[in-house]
């Protein structure tokens, strides 16, 4: 059980990586390094998953929840940045 729960996580955190890394090439960024990524693309992917309930959309498919989840980082580096800058 506790290999299972490890494999988990590991696939977890590359997929946010993966998430956080496309949103930054969306939004023609430098990105925010590894772990600001893999943040980004972790908290991106609930912020789409949210966006999708609020707008009664029902994705079912795994590219569905992946395409929803870069849209959801990718409002997600939009915001962060526009805080950076005016802060």
């Amino acid at each position: 059980m506790e290999h299972n729960t490890f494999g988990y996580w590991v696939w977890f955190l590359f997929i946010g990586g993966v998430i956080g890394w496309v949103a930054g090439l969306i939004t023609r960024g430098r990105g925010f390094g590894i772990l600001g990524d893999i943040v980004i693309g972790i908290v991106g992917a609930m912020l789409g998953g949210w966006m999708a309930n609020v707008l009664g959309l029902y994705i079912g498919s795994s590219l569905g929840m992946f395409l929803m989840a870069v849209v959801g980082a990718v409002v997600l580096v939009g915001l962060t940045r526009f805080v950076v800058r005016h802060v």
